[in-house]
């Protein structure tokens, strides 16, 4: 079934269980200075979920909404995660709720006649087991269950998947969704999976409990159900309004539908596919994929800077280039009737501005090449270079940082990317920014809440040596506005009761607002000390130690907080494997 096809059967669906269909928004969002881009099809409709009447005076609304998130953008590549992706949704504003919003959810899944036919046999659920906060969610069970024997499966809670295992309960930090901020709205959500088989290299399905995280099981569709609201004392009260938010995404759900192993073989790509220069399939998946994000961006009014939208447009752009490696990028000319041929019906704004959007793609390549030459030569006068010299030759030339890392390495140099960070803040003008309450993205991005994550990831790392041992070593880390990123040495995947560990010392350090110092002393004063730095070869002759407490004790070039009760509350949002030996938490603050 082709993309456009998934597309209008949705919004007819729920067109006829009386949903106003909504267009698409912008990927700047309007009148919402706290996010650079519409991250999610809820985006827009934020004021009307916290009660606010619909200017359709409609309670029920169904959309497919552009979407783009640089959160996973060292993700991209694989057979999930895209920088601009579509978002399937439709919404109860305090109308209906589990009952119908399960049902509707399972028939569109499974009915041939209006919906998408996938078999039945194939799905698996998820749902919110509870805790001391809030009750589990076994209304949602009960609904799954009776849709399953419709069709004959007696669905099992939480059972071996050789006894008929088909619903799993899981904790808050895997079926819940917000507050959004420390308070408001928030609710359980149960996640509807895909199994895509055991061929192209999937895993076979063991037979206990499935992986979620495997890449077999694909998660095609959130129900997310805001019942709570969150007050200041961090307690949950039930709302008066509840309201349902679901969202699928139309790449995931294109593949399954289309046959194929990953959403870079779907109509949504193939196209691109055949006018970009022939690389290896990483390679090419990321060309394709920023090039796809960064015209929808152009084409929504976002133009290349150094700073907000547009440094995410321009660092989307240059990646493209570097991993496309041609010097000669006059193949862009062939990007635009490539999207028109899988978006013109969509988003006339990319026949609109066709002619607009080339032009910029083919101004920022040349600029980048201009960069790239100049850079190179600054690079190679230099003996060594520092986190500062790496940002010396970005506010001269332009130069990107992951550039700088790439030449550096050929010549055997480490370049600090927290030096960098750090420089890239101090001669940023944040005032503007601040003063609009406007988070940025990626390296851009210096303010209070990165800050935060920088101090959160030392704690990570003493809480992950203390559950787990003092043989585990930071093996790199990556902080954005939105979470930490952190790869550490340990030989086999964490269990529940460990991460719960890991996650139950933080927040008990934060909780004890521990002071944060520093101290300027010789690395070996500092390893006399106790202090952890796993990064020898980036080391001078004075290195600056910061301590948390009594708890822990780091080598770094901060930033941090004063006192850990800043930090909020600190939850683990996945862990999963690197490579041999390597494994990645990424976490968030609430």
């Amino acid at each position: 079934m082709k993309s456009e096809e998934i597309i209008s059967r949705y919004i007819a669906f729920f067109a006829a269980r009386a949903h106003t269909a909504l267009p698409s928004a912008s990927l700047v969002p309007e009148n919402d200075p706290t996010v650079l881009f519409t991250t999610a099809g809820m985006h827009p409709l934020v004021p009307y979920l916290l009660g606010s009447p619909h200017p359709s005076g409609s309670k029920r609304l169904v959309s497919c909404q552009k979407c783009l998130r640089t959160v996973d953008i060292d993700e991209v590549g694989d057979n999930r995660h895209n920088t601009f992706f579509e978002m399937l949704g439709n919404w109860s504003l305090g109308d209906y709720f589990k009952e119908d919003s399960i049902r509707w959810s399972w028939q569109f899944l499974t009915n041939t006649a209006d919906g998408l036919g996938l078999d039945p046999t194939r799905l698996f659920i998820t749902v919110f087991a509870g805790d001391n906060n809030a009750t589990e969610d076994s209304e949602s069970t009960a609904i799954w269950q009776d849709c399953f024997q419709t069709v004959g499966i007696t669905a099992q809670i939480d059972a071996p998947l050789t006894k008929g295992g088909r619903i799993f309960r899981m904790p808050k930090d895997s079926n819940w969704w917000g507050p959004a901020g420390q308070t408001g709205p928030c609710g359980p959500d149960t996640e509807i999976y895909y199994d895509l088989g055991p061929g192209n290299g999937n895993q076979a399905l063991a037979n206990d409990m499935p992986d979620f995280e495997s890449g077999r099981l694909l998660e095609i569709w959130n129900n997310v159900f805001m019942q709570y609201a969150k007050d200041q004392d961090g307690k949950f009260q039930l709302l008066t309004q509840r309201n349902v938010d679901t969202g699928m995404g139309v790449e995931r759900i294109a593949t399954i539908l289309q046959g194929v192993k990953n959403a870079y073989e779907t109509d949504l790509f193939l196209p691109l596919a055949k006018v970009v220069p022939e690389l290896k399939d990483e390679a090419k998946r990321i060309v394709i994929d920023h090039l796809r994000a960064a015209c929808m961006l152009i084409a929504d009014g976002v133009r290349p800077a150094n700073k907000d939208r547009g440094y995410v447009l321009r660092r989307l752009i240059r990646r493209a280039l570097l991993h496309a490696a041609q010097p000669n990028a006059t193949w862009l000319s062939g990007i635009m009737p490539a999207m028109q041929e899988i978006y013109a019906t969509r988003y006339t704004q990319l026949v609109q501005n066709a002619e607009e959007v080339e032009a910029v793609l083919l101004a920022e390549a040349a600029k980048f090449q201009k960069t790239v030459e100049q850079g190179k030569r600054e690079i190679s006068k230099r003996q060594s270079i520092s986190g500062k010299d790496a940002f010396d030759l970005y506010q001269s030339y332009g130069f990107p940082l992951e550039l700088t890392q790439e030449y550096a390495l050929q010549q055997g140099i480490h370049v600090d990317p927290e030096e960098f960070a750090q420089e890239f803040s101090r001669h940023q003008d944040l005032s503007r920014s601040s003063s609009a309450g406007q988070f940025k993205s990626g390296l851009a991005d210096q303010s209070e809440i990165t800050t935060h994550y920088h101090t959160a990831t030392h704690l990570l790392q003493a809480a992950l040596r203390q559950v787990l041992g003092e043989s585990v070593q930071q093996k790199g880390s990556n902080i954005t506005f939105e979470r930490l990123r952190f790869d550490f040495s340990y030989p086999e995947k964490l269990t529940l009761e460990q991460l719960s560990a890991v996650e139950e010392l933080v927040n008990q350090q934060i909780s004890a607002d521990l002071p944060v110092s520093c101290r300027s002393m010789s690395p070996e004063a500092a390893r006399d000390n106790g202090a952890l730095g796993f990064f020898a070869n980036k080391y001078g002759d004075v290195v600056t130690v910061f301590s948390v407490g009594g708890f822990s004790q780091e080598i770094c070039t901060g930033p941090h907080v004063e006192m850990t009760a800043q930090l909020g509350h600190f939850r683990i949002a996945k862990e999963e494997a690197v490579s041999a030996g390597v494994r990645r938490i990424k976490a968030i603050l609430e």
